[in-house]
């Protein structure tokens, strides 16, 4: 189960104020996007987003996405070794995403084709 990159995920106030600093740190142009009243960009290693506290709750208890090659194959693997499913895998536009609390407490996204 090798975790090919890591995402990290930052709330920001200001997304379009925050935008430019992550496209000039990085080299990386932003791709924004909304989800379920969250506004988000995903630049370089980084996913900035911005809401309500109502609407940011979800995006905000996930420390971070990590992209793997097969989701369904890690996530059988992570809760054989103790992983609690949280968000079950499942196909998004972009492939599937699962969200795994591992033994430890942390909360993470897997991501993948």
């Amino acid at each position: 189960m090798p975790i090919g990159t890591v995402v990290a995920r930052q709330r920001v106030d200001d997304l379009d104020a925050a935008v430019p600093f992550y496209e000039k740190l990085t080299g990386a142009p932003a791709h924004r996007f909304a989800h379920a009243g969250v506004d988000l960009a995903s630049v370089g290693p980084f996913l900035l987003f911005s809401g309500s506290d109502e609407a940011v709750a979800q995006v905000a208890r996930v420390a971070a996405t990590l992209t793997v090659a097969d989701v369904s194959e890690t996530v059988a693997e992570a809760v054989a070794a103790g992983a609690e499913v949280v968000v079950p895998a499942a196909p998004t536009p972009n492939g599937h995403r699962a969200v795994l609390r591992h033994p430890h407490g942390g909360v993470y996204e897997y991501v993948g084709p």
